[in-house]
């Protein structure tokens, strides 16, 4: 047990570390030559030389226990600023899944229209190919195009939108199929099916989720940064850089989520099914519309 203990204290020392004092202490350095610095001098190379040239001398100066206790001081300052900013996360988390609040809800219905008649438009222009080139006398070269408008609606949504961001409408494709294809509220559903699920299947959709919390977590740094260039313009070229990077991790994050969690329940939707009752243990395949209504109707109970 004590060394079981004395790793989990590692791996929690080293989390700390990885996820609040290292950026935080980043983020102290460079407000503190942002404020420094200021707007005038915002790319002054000498400025920042002379500033560093005295912050090492005046480190210098200070005796041995000074210098431990500056040190202990600016680590809990950084991870201050780093639990204040993880605190911001959900803000990130929202604003990027499309879950935004009642004030904002008309210009989210406005982008959840504009992307769905762009989806509908693309829907119709690959339904146009199909019919153009029938199947039956269809060249490699005619199903290469509509291979291709396939995959512009894909990129875009994989069912009609109904989330203002990208990364919403997976989650939200990801209802819509559990609806449509298996007739399974998975809003209700997926508790009990993650319960049911092999440990390798959770293994895997619990990786692809930290990944994507680590992106959120990433991208809300750039708040404060954004914050930093009031004081100083090229922080927002830096809140930018770190916003567009756990953008983009995120993007690929979430869409292994719902890829796996679709891919979840193809498999073993019928495990749930089986486990509550409502279809019969020696049958394979994948979960029937009429079972997954089934199951919508006992795990809601009503509600």
């Amino acid at each position: 047990m004590g060394t079981f203990f004395q790793e989990l204290a590692k791996k929690l020392a080293e989390r700390w570390i990885t996820l609040l004092v290292i950026p935080g202490a980043l983020f102290l350095a460079t407000a503190a030559i942002g404020g420094r610095l200021g707007h005038q001098h915002g790319l002054d190379l000498d400025q920042l030389r002379r500033l560093g040239s005295e912050t090492t001398a005046w480190i210098v100066r200070q005796p041995p226990g000074s210098q431990a206790i500056a040190l202990a001081a600016m680590l809990l300052a950084a991870a201050g600023v780093g639990l204040m900013v993880q605190a911001l996360s959900g803000v990130t988390r929202t604003l990027w899944l499309g879950l935004w609040p009642q004030a904002l809800m008309r210009v989210r219905r406005r982008l959840v229209d504009r992307r769905r008649r762009l989806w509908r438009t693309r829907v119709d222009q690959r339904r146009t190919l199909q019919l153009t080139y029938p199947f039956a006398s269809r060249t490699p070269e005619q199903q290469q195009q509509i291979d291709s408008a396939a995959e512009r609606v894909n990129r875009l949504s994989l069912a009609e939108p109904g989330r203002p961001t990208w990364m919403g409408d997976r989650i939200h494709a990801l209802e819509s199929v559990a609806v449509n294809r298996y007739g399974l509220d998975l809003g209700f559903g997926w508790p009990r099916l993650w319960l049911v699920l092999p440990d390798f299947a959770r293994t895997e959709i619990g990786t692809a989720n930290a990944a994507f919390a680590a992106a959120v977590a990433t991208g809300t740094w750039a708040w404060p940064y954004l914050l930093l260039a009031v004081l100083w313009w090229p922080a927002a070229f830096i809140a930018f850089a770190i916003g567009v990077t756990g953008w983009v991790q995120a993007r690929a994050a979430i869409a292994d989520v719902t890829n796996l969690s679709e891919a979840a329940l193809d498999i073993h939707g019928r495990a749930l099914a089986t486990a509550l009752g409502v279809a019969e243990p020696n049958r394979t395949g994948p979960l029937t519309l009429a079972e997954g209504k089934q199951l919508t109707a006992l795990i809601r109970k009503g509600r």
